[in-house]
């Protein structure tokens, strides 16, 4: 199996995700990305899997818009569930590691943790309380899988093969599971929508009803699932340096450029002119 991101221009440089807002010359780690086993693809996105080489005294620093899922991560030295992280998640390598990753779906986190999702925002836990016993042998059985040859795309395949088998009981979605799939799948794939009312227009649900769904499935709302596209989709203009910020934050909905400008820099910690400085391509 070929993992489905590979370098570009002939470098060690990856194309970079909308989600990650990482330093483009950062050639340290590599993330190799493969789409989820047809049967579990209504519960799980995709896997990934980084290794990283960071030298001796350095670090590296993993800035992240998440998108509205939870996740799961076997790394040498934990195994982890995620809620969503409703600001900016940073992640710090140091030395040589790698971590195998599971992206679900918007619809997964309710369905394994048989709670509302808000009770993991901005939180991990262990994968044992979510899992139980299951998730400590396959967290042995990952360790083993990569721990000789973690760019190999055979312990890639054992790796992900090992959290198909563990995932595999709960790939029946439920009626509101695909509902929420749905609309995320309709905020994040469409750049127009805006406003709230759109997405209730769309699937024809009072704004009670979507506050309900949106909260017990991903644990936030549905302004911060536009939000969230929206400085995603900032942060892609911005490394391209090609969009004027007032040009911008129009195109993106915003009144002005004042209150872009505030947005972006209360989630990602600098103003969109210091980001497109630092991280542009």
């Amino acid at each position: 199996m070929k993992p489905d991101t590979d370098p570009v221009d002939g470098s060690d440089r990856q194309p970079i995700e909308r989600a990650h807002l990482n330093d483009p010359t950062d050639t340290s780690s590599r993330v190799f990305r493969y789409p989820a086993s047809s049967d579990l693809a209504a519960l799980m996105r995709r896997y990934w899997i980084p290794v990283w080489s960071v030298p001796e005294g350095q670090d590296s620093v993993q800035r992240v818009l998440q998108y509205p899922v939870c996740l799961a991560v076997v790394a040498e030295d934990y195994a982890r569930f995620y809620g969503i992280t409703s600001g900016l998640s940073r992640t710090t390598l140091a030395g040589d590691g790698w971590a195998v990753g599971v992206m679900f779906t918007p619809a997964a986190g309710h369905l394994l943790t048989r709670t509302p999702v808000a009770a993991f925002t901005d939180r991990f836990v262990d994968l044992s309380e979510v899992f139980g016993d299951s998730s400590t042998r396959l967290a042995g059985s990952v360790r083993a899988a990569m721990a000789d040859a973690p760019r190999s795309p055979e312990s890639h395949r054992v790796s992900m093969d090992l959290f198909d088998d563990m995932l595999r009981p709960f790939a029946t979605i439920d009626d509101e599971g695909h509902l929420i799939n749905e609309v995320v799948a309709f905020v994040e794939d469409n750049p127009d929508v805006l406003r709230v009312e759109q997405v209730r227009d769309e699937f024809g649900l009072s704004e009670r009803a979507l506050q309900r769904l949106v909260h017990r499935r991903i644990g936030l709302t549905p302004k911060w699932l536009i939000q969230r596209r929206r400085l995603q989709e900032a942060a892609g203009r911005l490394r391209e340096r090609a969009t004027p910020l007032a040009e911008m934050a129009a195109l993106l909905g915003y009144a002005d450029q004042p209150h872009f400008v505030r947005d972006f820099a209360k989630v990602v910690g600098m103003t969109p002119a210091v980001f497109a400085q630092r991280y542009g391509l």
